[in-house]
C-alpha cells in the first residue's frame, strides 16, 4: 500500500506541475486585464503541436522545440491582447465571447495542418528513476516538474522584484490608479498576455511526448485550470498553485483506487465545497487583485 502511494504521489506531482502553469498563466492574464480567455486551453495545444512540428517532424531538439513553442504562443498570445482584448477593455462579456472564437479558429487551424488522429510523438527519454519495483518515476515527468518549479519560481522573482513585475502587481490590484502613476496598461496588459500564454504553451510542449497530441486536447485543461482557480480564489497566483497541487492528489488517488469518471466528480464536489464553505476560494479576497 505504501508503495502505490509514494507512485501515486509521483504520479500527482507531475500532474500539479503542468496544471499550475495553465492556472498561474490564466490567472494572470485575469488579474491584470480582468478578461477570461476561454482560448487558454488552446495555447496549451499549440504549445503541444510545436513540439510536434518541431521535434518530432523536423527532429530539432527537445529543448529547442520547447524554446520555440513558449515564444510561439508567447506571440499569440501578444495577437491576441492587440486584436481582441484590447478594442474590448470595456467589455469583459466581450473579450469573453472573442476568446470563445479564437478557439475555434485554434481548432480548426490545427485539424487543417496535423488533421483530427493522435499524435503520438517519441519519448525525449526512456530513463527512469527507480526507488523499487513498484515505485518509479519517468525521467520525462521529472523534467515537467523541475521545469515548473522554474519556471513558477523565475515568475515569482519577476513580480516581487522587478520594476515591470510591481508594474503589473499595480495594473492588478488598481488599474486607474496604477495609470495615474503613470504605469502603460497596454504595457502591463501585453507582458501579462506574453507570459500567461508561454506558460501555457510552455506546458503543453513539455507534456506533449507524455500525452496524446490532439486539436480538442484544450477542452480537459481549460476545465481543470477554471476549477484550480476558482477552489484557490479568483486572481490568486499562491491560490492556483496551492489548489493545483491538492486538486492533482485528489485527482490521482481517486483515478488510481477507482476510475477517472469518479475523479472528475469529485474535482467538481471539491469546488462546490471550497464555493459554499469560502466562496472567495482558499486564498481569494473580495476584490479583484
Amino acid at each position: 500500500m505504501l508503495e502505490i502511494l509514494a507512485q501515486t504521489g509521483f504520479n500527482a506531482l507531475y500532474a500539479a506541475s503542468y496544471i499550475s502553469l495553465v492556472a498561474v498563466g490564466l490567472v494572470l492574464i485575469f488579474g491584470v486585464m480582468g478578461v477570461v480567455n476561454f482560448a487558454h486551453g488552446e495555447l496549451f495545444m499549440a504549445g503541444a503541436y510545436a513540439v510536434v512540428a518541431l521535434y518530432a517532424d523536423l527532429h530539432m531538439p527537445f529543448l529547442v522545440a520547447v524554446g520555440i513553442g513558449l515564444a510561439f504562443v508567447g506571440l499569440l498570445g501578444l495577437l491576441m491582447e492587440r486584436a481582441l482584448f484590447r478594442p474590448l477593455r470595456d467589455n469583459p462579456l466581450g473579450g469573453l465571447v472573442a476568446s470563445i472564437g479564437f478557439l475555434m479558429i485554434l481548432q480548426s487551424l490545427a485539424v487543417m495542418g496535423f488533421g483530427v488522429r493522435m499524435e503520438h510523438i517519441p519519448p525525449v527519454t526512456q530513463d527512469v528513476i527507480a526507488f523499487s519495483e513498484k515505485v518509479r518515476l519517468p525521467v520525462a515527468r521529472l523534467y515537467v516538474i523541475i521545469a515548473a518549479v522554474v519556471l513558477l519560481s523565475a515568475l515569482w522573482f519577476f513580480l516581487k522584484r522587478t520594476r515591470f513585475g510591481w508594474a503589473l502587481r499595480a495594473s492588478a490590484q488598481d488599474p486607474e490608479a496604477a495609470a495615474l502613476q503613470g504605469i502603460s496598461i497596454n504595457q502591463t496588459a501585453r507582458i501579462a498576455m506574453f507570459i500567461g500564454a508561454g506558460l501555457a504553451g510552455v506546458a503543453g510542449a513539455l507534456t506533449a511526448p507524455l500525452v496524446s497530441v490532439n486539436p480538442f486536447m484544450g477542452h480537459s485543461v481549460i476545465i481543470t485550470a477554471f476549477i484550480v482557480i476558482i477552489v484557490g480564489g479568483v486572481g490568486s497566483l499562491e491560490g492556483a498553485i496551492i489548489a493545483s497541487v491538492a486538486y492533482a492528489f485528489i485527482h490521482t488517488v481517486v483515478t488510481t483506487f477507482w476510475d477517472g469518471v469518479l475523479a472528475d466528480i469529485v474535482g467538481l464536489m471539491l469546488m462546490l465545497i471550497v464555493l459554499i464553505v469560502r466562496p472567495t476560494g482558499l486564498m481569494g479576497s473580495a476584490d479583484r487583485a
